[in-house]
Order: structure tokens, then sequence, then C-alpha cells
């Protein structure tokens, strides 16, 4: 598809418009967060269900209600206040690889990590002069598995000093980031600034963009990621990320 940036920016601007409203969130994994009205309850929502956020949309979003459900549906004084023993509320639970053994963990080191730093918002928080948060999801990575830990379950956070694309961490920051006036992202942190974010890198996205000339890397890694950042800060330098629903949109819906 030949256009030029006028008419590629107008093209997926369209595309931002009809697929970026709230009629998005009722079959899409972001609908567990938006369960949640304070902070802490929405941003555990959105990690854990953005941690399983692989496979088909539906088990996804029933998979990610039973870890609510698991958790009384209040995922922020289940974390802070378990002991051991509560920990079996996890018993059989099973999403594709993320498993019983990788949640227990998940809730153990979480509860640490609330300890020590008191919000996740002040896990991600990047430096001043930070241009992307590929460092901060490394750091975030190490600082997360930074105790004995499962071998099992480090393949559950990814690592971007390991060359992965990090999608569903950056799905993860679009909605914890991003503030609109459409009602999908959540926009619940202030500390991080949209114009960093990058566009979570997945087969559908990676089709469509490598389509519309955005992108020429073939496998969907880290240096791809880089690629797209470029190319959609020139879009729109302040809320690149936007072009997420465009580029998603196309792809699951359109068959781009």
């Amino acid at each position: 598809m030949a256009l030029n940036q006028d008419e590629l920016k107008s093209f997926l601007d369209e595309k931002v418009l009809k697929y970026n409203n709230t009629s998005f969130i009722a079959l899409d994994p972001i609908a567990v967060p938006h369960a949640f009205s304070k902070k802490e309850d929405i941003e555990l929502a959105a990690f854990f269900a953005a941690t399983i956020a692989w496979g088909n949309r539906k088990s996804i979003l029933t998979n990610a209600q039973e870890l609510m459900r698991r958790m009384d549906n209040t995922p922020h004084d289940f974390i802070i206040n378990h002991t051991p023993s509560d920990l079996k509320t996890f018993d059989g639970f099973v999403h594709r690889t993320f498993q019983e053994v990788d949640v227990k963990y998940f809730a153990q080191r979480l509860q640490q990590l609330y300890h020590d730093y008191n919000s996740l918002e002040n896990l991600f928080k990047p430096k001043a002069t930070a241009t992307s948060m590929h460092d901060v999801l490394s750091e975030f990575h190490n600082t997360f598995f930074g105790i004995p830990h499962p071998k099992r379950t480090k393949k559950h956070v990814a690592n971007p000093a390991k060359k992965s694309a990090a999608k569903r961490l950056h799905m993860f920051l679009r909605w914890m980031v991003r503030k609109d006036n459409a009602g999908v992202d959540l926009g619940i942190w202030n500390s991080i600034a949209p114009s960093i974010l990058s566009c979570p890198l997945d087969v559908h996205s990676g089709k469509v963009a490598r389509a519309l000339g955005l992108l020429s890397r073939n496998q969907n890694d880290i240096d791809a990621v880089k690629e797209l950042d470029h190319n959609l800060r020139k879009l729109d330098p302040k809320d690149p990320v936007k072009y997420d629903y465009a580029l998603f949109g196309l792809g699951v819906f359109e068959g781009f």
C-alpha cells in the first residue's frame, strides 16, 4: 500500500478513531482493570491481565477474571496482606503455560515489591532523560526476579535486553499511561510521558506495519519495535502508541 506520510497519517488517524472507543473494552483484556476504581487494584489487575494476554482473547479475559475472583476481587488487599497459606487459592490455576507455580511467585514477589516501592508505577518510573521504556523494562525484569524464583517463571516477564519485543509489557504501559477522551486506556500513571511508549508488536500489528511501510524488519523483536517507534513518532511525536489501535484493528478485524 503506497501512501505518502500525510496520507498514511490520515488513514491511520481514521482507524484510531474507529477502534479507540469504549466498544473495544468488553471483549478485550483491558476490561479486567476497568472493573476497578482504586489505583492499586487497577494496576495489579492490569498487570495480571497483560501477563496472560496471549492466545484466544475470550480465554484471556475469562482466566484474568478468574485470577481476580481467586483474590476476592480485591487484588491489592490480597497481594499486600496474604499469608503463605492464602496462596492455595491459586491451586489448579492454568492459563496455557502460566500456572499455579507462576502466579504464586508473582503474588509473593509483588507483596515484597509493594512493601519496598508502594506502587507498580514507582517500579516503572523512567529517568528524566529516557527516550524509551526499553531499559526500564529490562530493569523491572531483573528486579522482579532478583530473589530465588522458579526458573520456568522467568519467561512470563519479557526482557528487551534479551531481544524480546515485550509486547505484553508495552500493552500494560499503554493501559496505565495513555490519557485521552476515548475511555479505553486508563491513564492512571503520571510519571511516564506517552511520547516514550512503544507499540505492542505482535503478529497482527507487525503484518499491518510491514504492509504500510512502517516496518521493514521481518522478526518481531526489540529492533523491530525500535524501528516502528521511529516511524510512528514521525506521525505523532507526543502520542505514537495510539496507532496500536489502528494496527491491531486493521489486522484482527479487517484482515488487512
